[in-house]
């Protein structure tokens, strides 16, 4: 089963260790990042949600402008739109775009956060709220008739909506968190579930939860699983770790000297789940499995994305595999340099991970196809 790439664009050149300081919104740069990642062959880039951020929806009309084939996940946070009204706008979207549209479901690690856009329900209650909100928005985008709906946080009648996405039989819904909550929520609606960089021992632990939500809900099949890194690369292994430990300094640096970090949240602030993990790993040792490094996420107090796998393109592409060989088909890879990591995992790192994929692909058909052929053994 090919494996999908997910990189992450923003409006304006930034990370733990760049700020353009140019505007919010930069045109140019949107369009470059966006064709960036497909001339890279990603399949998909994820577009974030704060309550100061530029609107997911805008941008991915924007870009999808401007690109031919790249799909856009749209970060989006229950609770602030009506979930009939968020079905039309997406579905809108997505016929506009060809059918390049997927939506990420953040229901909210920070209560703080979600207070600055008005949303008072604890975190509990969030999770209650989102699972309603991805059964209408399903139900809007595929029912041929009129429905109403009466739960805990939302009620309404005989509503029909008349645009209906390009994608069937709906736009696909990824899910984030590391809760009980989020697992019951993600495995029994979400296509996709998207987990922060652990070690393997963590994640497969977490994939086996999700699968029991799946499973508990009546799901034949789980969600796929997606998990999120920032590789570092280098041309051999002490300069790839070189390169990371400069990016360490230069994050530290920025820290001290109280520099922004849009959409970063300040070490000291409050934890989601997935955060606590990657610090709880970071708390077991720097380094490990085969690359995978946690002193940025100790850093930066895990605050979202934040763990590296560190190391050449061949050694961080075993390393991906790694977690493909445990249940993730998903890969969400975005760099501290965003653009020109973007433009070297494209060059160095992606083609590695899909050429392997696709050679176990064919080898495990040509043994099928060898296993079909076998006599029967004739029984007495």
């Amino acid at each position: 089963m090919p494996v999908e790439f997910i990189g992450l664009i923003s409006t304006t050149e930034q990370s733990e260790i760049r700020d353009g300081g140019g505007p919010l919104i930069d045109h140019r740069y949107v369009r470059r990042f966006a064709r960036a990642h497909e001339d890279a062959d990603f399949d998909r880039v994820l577009i974030g949600y704060s309550s100061g951020s530029p609107d997911g929806t805008h941008v991915a009309a924007y870009a999808a402008a401007h690109t031919e084939r790249l799909g856009f996940l749209v970060a989006h946070r229950p609770g602030f739109v009506s979930p009939t009204v968020a079905a039309r706008t997406f579905a809108t979207l997505d016929q506009f775009t060809g059918g390049r549209i997927a939506l990420h479901t953040i229901t909210g690690g920070s209560d703080g956060e979600q207070r600055r856009d008005g949303d008072y329900l604890l975190k509990e209650d969030r999770y209650a709220r989102s699972g309603e909100y991805l059964r209408i928005l399903k139900a809007a985008w595929t029912s041929a008739e009129p429905f109403s709906f009466e739960g805990r946080f939302y009620r309404f009648e005989d509503y029909l909506s008349h645009v209906r996405p390009a994608q069937q039989p709906h736009i696909p819904l990824y899910f984030g968190g590391s809760s009980p909550e989020a697992y019951r929520v993600g495995g029994a609606e979400a296509d996709v579930y998207a987990l922060f960089a652990q070690p393997l021992e963590a994640i497969a632990e977490e994939i086996a939860q999700v699968n029991a939500a799946a499973a508990a809900a009546g799901r034949a099949t789980p969600p796929r699983i997606s998990v999120s890194f920032r590789p570092i690369l280098g041309p051999t292994e002490e300069l790839a770790w070189e390169r990371a430990e400069r990016i360490l300094a230069a994050t530290r640096q920025r820290i001290t000297a109280g520099a922004p970090l849009r959409g970063w949240r300040p070490l000291g602030g409050q934890a989601s789940v997935g955060s606590t993990r990657q610090l709880a790993a970071a708390s077991r040792g720097e380094r490990h499995d085969r690359a995978l490094w946690t002193a940025l996420a100790a850093a930066t107090g895990a605050g979202g994305n934040s763990t590296a796998l560190v190391g050449t393109p061949e050694t961080v592409a075993q390393a991906l595999l790694d977690y493909v060989d445990i249940g993730v088909s998903t890969l969400l890879i975005r760099g501290y340099d965003p653009y020109d990591d973007a433009v070297d995992y494209g060059r160095q790192l992606i083609p590695l991970v899909r050429d392997e994929v696709r050679r176990r692909d064919l080898a495990a058909a040509a043994a099928g196809r060898t296993e079909s052929r076998q006599p029967v053994p004739a029984t007495a």
